[in-house]
C-alpha cells in the first residue's frame, strides 16, 4: 500500500505535497505498543482505505493485535491510482448502494471483524475480498477532512488515533485528540513539540516522543521534482524523500520514558557557559548533561528521546520569539544566538535514613 493520502499535504516541501509512510516506518515503531491496541477501537483519519499504510497495517494485523474496531477515513482528493505496493486494487469499486467509488469521493472504512485466527497475520488476498466487499468501504457525505463534523462523530467513538497528519495541520489534530480525550500515536515533525498548542503537555507529562525520533524516509509521487538533498530513486524507479526531524508523539506508555538517563559528566563553567540573558548553563549535547548541576539547563531537543518526568522537569523552552507563553527567551551566548534549547532541571530526591 503507498502510505497517506493526498490530505497529507503539509508542505513538507515546495515541490511536493504528497509523501508516504513506509510499512516498515509504522511496523517498526507499533512494535513497542501492540499489548495497548487489545480491544481498542482504532481511528487512522487521515487515511485511504486502499491506500494507506496504516490502514493496510491495522488490517493485516487485526487479530493479532485483537483490536475491537478500525475506521480509517480519508479525503476526497486522494489518488487512488498513486504508487501501490502490496494489495492492489482498481476501481471501480461498489459502495452500499451499488454505484461505484470513485477518487473525488472521501472513503470510510469500518471493520469490526476480520477472517482468521486470533494470532495470525491476515493476507494480501484476504485484504482485497474485504476491501471489494459491497458497502466495506462507504462514501463519506463531506470531503473527509478530520476536522468535519462527519469525521469528528468517528473520533468521538474511536479510543487511539493512529495517523501521519499534513505538518501544517498537525497541531490542529493534536488539539482535537485532547480535546477528545484520545490516545494517539502520530508522525510529525520535530518543530511541532515547541507549538503552543503542544509543548505544555510535553512539560507536563501528557505527551512524550515514541522510540523513532530522527531520519525517516518517506516514497514520493513519481512527477515528484529531484533535488540534491534528501532525495534518491531506488532501482525499481520509486522517488524517495526524507526528513531528519521526522518524530513520533504518543501518549500510549512506553518503557523507555521509565528509564533513567545515566550521566556522566561534572559541571564547570568553561565547559558549560550561561546565557547572556537567562540564568541557565547551556549543555551542547544530551551526553554532556552535568550530573552534579542543580539549577537551569538549555538542552538540545533531541533530550526528549530520553526525557523522564522522574528524574528532569521541563521548565520552558529557549526558542526564538515563538507565541509560546513557555518560550522564555532567545539563547544567546556572548551575542551570539544558539540553536533553540528545551530548557530542564534535575529533580532532586530526598534520601530518607530510616536507622537501624
Amino acid at each position: 500500500m503507498s502510505g497517506n493520502s493526498i490530505l497529507n499535504n503539509a508542505k513538507y516541501s515546495a515541490d511536493t505535497d504528497e509523501w508516504y509512510t513506509t510499512y516498515e516506518t509504522i511496523a517498526e515503531e507499533l512494535a513497542h505498543y501492540e499489548d495497548q491496541f487489545k480491544g481498542k477501537t482504532v481511528l487512522c483519519n487521515c487515511d485511504d482505505p486502499f491506500e494507506s499504510n496504516f490502514s493496510y497495517y491495522f488490517m493485516r494485523n487485526f487479530n493479532r493485535l485483537r483490536i475491537k474496531k478500525l475506521i480509517c477515513t480519508s479525503y476526497s482528493a486522494s489518488r487512488i491510482d498513486s504508487i501501490k505496493d502490496n494489495v492492489q486494487l482498481t476501481l471501480p469499486i461498489i459502495d452500499e448502494n451499488g454505484d461505484p467509488l470513485t477518487s473525488m469521493n472521501g472513503f470510510v472504512l469500518e471493520i469490526s471483524k476480520m477472517p482468521g485466527t486470533e494470532s495470525e497475520e491476515i493476507s494480501d488476498e484476504t485484504i482485497q475480498q474485504v476491501l471489494r466487499k459491497k458497502g466495506r468501504v462507504k462514501k463519506l457525505k463531506g470531503n473527509g477532512d478530520f476536522r468535519s463534523d462527519e469525521c469528528l462523530e468517528y473520533l468521538k467513538k474511536s479510543d487511539i488515533c493512529c495517523t501521519n497528519p499534513p505538518f501544517s495541520l498537525f497541531a490542529e489534530l493534536f488539539s482535537l485528540l485532547i480535546k477528545y480525550e484520545k490516545q494517539f500515536l502520530l508522525i510529525g515533525n520535530q518543530n511541532a513539540i515547541t507549538y503552543k498548542e503542544i509543548f505544555p503537555y510535553i512539560k507536563e507529562n501528557k505527551a512524550w516522543v515514541g522510540y523513532h525520533f530522527g531520519d525517516m524516509a518517506f516514497r514520493v509521487p513519481n512527477d515528484t521534482e529531484p533535488r540534491k538533498t534528501r532525495f534518491w530513486i531506488d532501482d525499481k524507479g520509486q522517488k524517495w524523500r526524507s526528513l531528519g526531524n521526522a518524530m513520533w508523539l504518543t501518549n500510549l506508555d512506553i518503557p523507555k520514558r521509565h528509564q533513567e538517563l545515566e550521566l556522566t559528566q561534572t559541571y564547570d563553567e568553561e565547559t558549560y557557559p550561561k546565557y547572556d540573558n537567562y540564568n541557565a548553563i547551556n549543555v551542547s549535547r544530551v551526553a554532556n548533561i552535568p550530573m552534579d548541576y542543580d539549577g537551569i539547563m538549555g538542552v538540545p531537543i533531541t533530550f526528549l528521546k530520553y526525557h523522564n518526568g522522574f528524574q528532569f522537569e521541563i521548565i520552558g523552552e529557549a526558542n526564538h520569539g515563538s507565541d509560546n507563553e513557555f518560550d522564555l527567551f532567545k539563547p544567546k551566548i556572548n551575542g551570539k544566538e544558539q540553536f533553540k534549547r528545551i530548557l530542564i532541571r534535575r529533580i532532586k530526591h530526598e534520601v530518607k535514613n530510616h536507622g537501624l
